[in-house]
């Protein structure tokens, strides 16, 4: 139904379709920051259910929280962490874990209702009509995604898998990157019917690749609480590396699963990515150009920040909201850099 209403390009509006992914990306933005409240103030597992449709009525009385609270005290989180926590401090918890999820769902209506509306009335253009529904997809899979994470810590941990974590944020900003660059492309036909697709070309789409790379060993730091592990910099402790950090057999889970190699390899592979993405900048030049850098060196001093004020909160969710931000900027440059080779 979405390719056949593509095709009547008279009654095509992509300027609209630019507005409402533009309001869709910023409640993802939002998504991502409420997901980074969650983690930090370890409150992701304080529901211990499943429910798509009926989870969104949140406790009502106090038998329901009581319920609720019972629910979370089953689990090695409460057995072995927050023994003895009371019904208001569960409900702290509660609080964002909750919001994390409505959050979720109210994105998945701010996507899929507008779709359909917009499919109905022919207003998608010839082509597009594809690229929305596998974002609407790769959004329900997000939820599916959400929940294998959520499930990994009922019942032998007592936090998350920090991989299903990292898995976790990386689809969401995938989807973020894709709806970005959709917009973009809709806002060139919007300018001229005839303009094309713009291709990803192979410099930005390496630079692109490195960032995702970097966003997921931060989502693997904040998973393994690996922040926590030297609050100091340029030098972990009074070392480069310390050289009596425990180390894990075999030598590459290290990568993955030492919080001392991560948070090593998320300090320095972050200038890495950041000289590639100012290297990026430089091509394209303008706004674009403009908006990566300053945002590339906002990212670097807050992420000094993160660990020079032992990852308060709030400097924390600063750093993931800008990394948000920065893959957005990143993105539209790298659309115009393939625009201007078109």
């Amino acid at each position: 139904m979405l390719q056949a209403s593509s095709g009547y390009s008279v009654t095509a509006r992509p300027l609209a379709l630019v507005r409402w992914l533009h309001v869709v990306a910023a409640l993802i933005v939002a998504m991502v920051i409420v997901g980074g409240i969650t983690r930090l103030t370890e409150s992701g597992l304080s529901i211990t259910q499943w429910k798509p449709i009926s989870g969104i009525v949140p406790p009502l009385n106090e038998a329901q929280w009581l319920a609720e609270f019972a629910n979370y005290q089953r689990i090695p989180e409460y057995q072995q962490l927050n023994r003895g926590m009371t019904l208001d401090g569960f409900k702290a918890i509660f609080f964002w874990e909750y919001a994390h999820r409505l959050l979720g769902r109210v994105i998945g209506l701010a996507f899929a209702l507008p779709l359909a509306w917009f499919a109905v009335r022919g207003r998608i253009p010839r082509g597009y009509g594809w690229r929305l529904t596998a974002l609407l997809a790769l959004g329900g899979l997000q939820g599916t995604i959400g929940w294998w994470m959520v499930a990994s810590g009922l019942s032998e941990r007592t936090d998350v898998s920090h991989i299903r974590l990292a898995v976790h944020l990386t689809v969401a900003l995938l989807i973020l990157a894709g709806i970005v660059w959709t917009a973009r492309d809709l806002s060139a036909r919007a300018a001229d019917p005839r303009a094309r697709a713009t291709p990803l070309r192979r410099g930005p789409a390496l630079v692109l690749a490195l960032l995702f790379v970097q966003i997921v060993f931060g989502a693997l730091t904040a998973g393994l609480d690996a922040g926590y592990a030297f609050a100091s910099w340029p030098l972990m402790g009074d070392a480069f590396f310390p050289a009596d950090a425990p180390m894990l057999t075999p030598a590459l889970s290290n990568a993955v699963d030492n919080p001392v190699v991560v948070q090593f390899i998320h300090r320095w592979l972050a200038f890495a990515a950041a000289g590639a993405l100012v290297w990026m900048a430089l091509k394209v030049r303008g706004p674009a150009g403009a908006a990566v850098v300053a945002l590339v060196v906002v990212q670097v001093l807050l992420g000094i920040a993160t660990l020079l004020s032992g990852v308060q909160i709030a400097v924390a969710v600063a750093h993931q909201a800008n990394a948000a931000l920065l893959l957005i900027a990143a993105t539209a440059a790298a659309h115009a850099a393939g625009a201007r080779r078109r």
